[in-house]
């Protein structure tokens, strides 16, 4: 039932021309995983190597983030990964607000259909869009909030932990409250 909605949804992605980052695209990255996933993580945008995959969290980013789930038991399979925008801005840059603004009703959809209880943002776009415009990751990240039935919980961005290991230590902790309120909720049955 899921995939019959998402379609029309990943066509429309496809061809959107709502912002400049369509210009530059060579793929956009939808998204993928379970499409009964009880837990959903949102980055930021694809990279280099997701433009030309056309699948989200496939560069060392993506493989720090596989890595980090196995670590916690959750295999890639079992949840959804989205960005809040489906194109990659220019040099990896941070997507514009107008940008944002343009692809958040795609992911509002991917949320409606897939409806995870836990929605993991992956950094402080993610959170931005997501929880609050003026969301601080490192102040208010590994906090839960509950919105409209659904958990939220910030972290850093897989990226950001490569580039700066001292965030490894507090990411972990979040993936252990995540796997934490995963399995409190059922969630993994």
């Amino acid at each position: 039932m899921a995939l019959l909605k998402l379609k029309p949804l990943m066509e429309e992605v496809a061809n959107c021309t709502k912002c400049p980052l369509a210009q530059s695209r060579t793929h956009t990255v939808f998204g993928e995983g379970n499409l009964n996933a009880r837990l959903m993580f949102v980055g930021e945008g694809p990279g280099k190597d997701e433009d030309l995959q056309g699948r989200p969290f496939v560069g060392r980013a993506g493989q720090l983030l596989d890595n980090m789930l196995e670590a916690i038991g959750i295999k890639r399979s079992e949840v959804y990964i989205a960005n809040v925008v489906k194109c990659r801005p220019p040099q990896n840059r941070v997507p514009t607000p107008s940008e944002a603004k343009a692809c958040l009703p795609y992911l509002r959809n991917q949320v409606a259909i897939i409806k995870p209880k836990i929605i993991v943002c992956l950094g402080a776009t993610a959170a931005k869009n997501l929880i609050d415009p003026d969301f601080k990751i490192t102040q208010q990240r590994g906090q839960w909030i509950e919105r409209k039935g659904y958990y939220f919980i910030a972290t850093f961005h897989p990226a950001a932990i490569l580039r700066d290991p001292s965030k490894k230590k507090p990411a972990w902790e979040d993936f252990i409250l995540i796997k934490e309120k995963y399995l409190a909720e059922g969630l993994d049955a």
